[in-house]
């Protein structure tokens, strides 16, 4: 987290933005007092929908057959 003064952060803010975006966490301080903090925005999950996918994936017969040894060895 870096601590920018509010002079800095005016003057720099387009570059504040762009690290915010890339994950960092700023705080804004009036001398060495913080005031604020800025944070990446996270957009809302999307809802899934049930039965998206129909018609685009498929699962064949052979997914409910018993895995060989080799199968189940890769598991473990």
């Amino acid at each position: 987290m870096s601590v920018v003064t509010i002079h800095a952060a005016k003057t720099n803010l387009s570059k504040l933005l762009a690290r915010v975006e890339a994950g960092e966490e700023i705080v804004i301080a009036r001398g060495k007092t913080p005031i604020a903090r800025l944070t990446p925005v996270h957009p809302p999950p999307v809802e899934r929908r049930f039965g998206a996918m129909k018609g685009i994936v498929s699962v064949g017969p052979e997914f409910f057959e018993p895995m060989t040894d080799a199968e189940l060895k890769e598991w473990e």
